[in-house]
């Protein structure tokens, strides 16, 4: 089969259709480089080249969306869960009391440090290849308010005062919607847009449906105009089946440790599925064998069709190289069917 550019491969697995070898690409956190435009630009642009990867992930902190609104926030190299992922600890929440949140508003996304990731998504765009695609990481309505109050006590608020948590969700997601806008505008090809709550351990799905789905499609009707929009299902527990139907191109999420599998998966939703990689157990503490045999495990699950290759979320920071490397020469070797 002809070679293929890196945009035609990753559309080719969107739509379903044969590929001349599967999609790949990995991320991870950049802490320290990750507060600056054109520190994160450079270390995303070199994360690409170094291994040659099927598109770019733009990776800022997960505290980005919330800069704006006041948040306060250190890298303290700390862990999460047992795993060093090179993200930022909030020092000072935003909400601090109910009346909190009747100051909450929506945003000028041009201006601050979302004015500041745009300006990122500007120069890698600028100094890509230009055949490769990009998208940007952004988080839904609902992970904003739970990273500005903190994700225990937005469950409390959000059930004990759900007007004004509504309220402020709504101005939530028009500030999410405008950045959505404004990325695709800037030349981006796609949004990741991330969801922490649609998740079984955090929330019922009486819940999202309420106040997390008529936010996420908010967001996702004014990326309309991108290609490549991928949706990321944060957790252990999360509602797949529920938010199959999100007019996405692809789903990313941990197949391998939360499930549902990517066999199962592909029952459920139509578009790619992005994963097969473990970023714990086999990424990070396995051998470039077995990351190897789980890559051709991913690839034989979907014969050889609607798949990019990935881990489930964002990897460690002390993944061996030899395994990032294994897994990109695994799409080279790995029969398609």
């Amino acid at each position: 089969m002809t070679e293929m550019t890196k945009r035609e491969r990753v559309q080719a697995a969107l739509a379903g259709k044969m590929v001349d070898r599967m999609p790949v690409a990995f991320w991870r956190h950049w802490p320290g480089d990750d507060q600056n435009a054109e520190s994160l630009a450079r270390v995303a642009l070199d994360f690409y080249h170094r291994y040659d990867f099927d598109f770019i992930k733009i990776p800022p902190s997960y505290t980005y969306c919330t800069d704006d609104y006041g948040s306060k926030h250190e890298y303290r190299a700390g862990t999460i869960s047992g795993w060093c992922l090179g993200e930022r600890d909030f020092l000072e929440r935003v909400i601090k009391k109910v009346e909190d949140w009747d100051r909450i508003e929506p945003l000028d996304v041009h201006r601050g440090v979302y004015g500041q990731q745009l300006q990122c998504l500007r120069m890698v765009i600028e100094q890509r290849e230009q055949d490769t695609p990009v998208i940007h990481t952004m988080f839904n309505p609902i992970a904003l308010a739970q990273h500005l109050a903190g994700e225990e006590a937005f469950l409390v608020y959000l059930r004990r005062y759900p007007q004004r948590v509504e309220r402020a969700l709504a101005a939530l997601t028009e500030t999410c919607a405008s950045f959505a806008k404004a990325v695709i505008a800037e030349g981006a090809d796609g949004i990741f847009i991330s969801t922490t709550s649609a998740s079984y351990e955090v929330m019922s799905e009486e819940e999202y449906r309420h106040f997390g789905r008529p936010h996420d499609l908010a967001v996702l009707a004014a990326a309309a105009d991108g290609w490549f929009n991928v949706l990321h299902l944060h957790g252990q527990h999360p509602m797949f089946a529920q938010l199959a139907d999100y007019p996405v191109h692809a789903i990313n999420w941990h197949d391998r440790t939360a499930g549902p599998s990517l066999t199962e998966a592909s029952q459920l939703f139509p578009g790619a599925l992005i994963g097969g990689v473990d970023q714990y157990s086999v990424l990070h503490f396995g051998t470039p064998a077995d990351v190897k045999a789980q890559v051709y495990d991913a690839i034989k699950q979907m014969n050889g069709r609607r798949l990019i290759v990935a881990a489930g979320c964002t990897f460690p920071l002390t993944v061996p190289e030899g395994n990032l490397i294994a897994a990109r020469r695994a799409v080279e070797t790995a029969t398609m069917e």
